[in-house]
């Protein structure tokens, strides 16, 4: 049955960083967040994880260790009628490339969707062994 805590491992990952992405672009164009300046992306980093009680099996699940901000500075534009515009004229924004991230989310998406069908593999695999077990 650990076969499904990898899928699901994989699934609440993949959630996580579909969110993140979607933040990322539904914020492209914020100039001003809570912290003064314009938002910053954001990542995710994964990182292995045992999902069997037994140290000698290494079967491993995935894991979100952080969500990371990005350190490319912002993109700083001239526009001098923006509200956030800097006495010069600029305004810094979100260093956001939404078609980068646009692949990002469909590479998100086609790994949930392949963790979702090993699950249901796995379970079709169970419940073909539980039919031949009843016979």
């Amino acid at each position: 049955m650990d076969i499904f805590k990898v899928s699901a491992s994989a699934l609440e990952a993949q959630r996580i960083r579909m969110n993140t992405i979607a933040s990322n672009m539904a914020n492209a164009q914020t100039t001003k967040t809570g912290a003064g300046g314009p938002y910053v992306r954001k990542d995710v980093v994964f990182s292995p994880m045992q999902v069997t009680s037994n140290p000698a099996e290494k079967l491993e699940g995935v894991k979100v260790r952080e969500v990371v901000e990005d350190n490319k500075p912002p993109v700083t534009i001239y526009d001098p009628g923006h509200p956030d515009a800097d006495e010069n004229g600029y305004v810094s924004m979100p260093n956001i490339n939404v078609i980068e991230e646009m692949v990002n989310m469909m590479m998100a998406l086609r790994a949930y969707e392949a963790n979702v069908r090993s699950f249901n593999m796995s379970k079709g695999m169970y419940q073909k062994a539980l039919e031949l077990g009843r016979q």
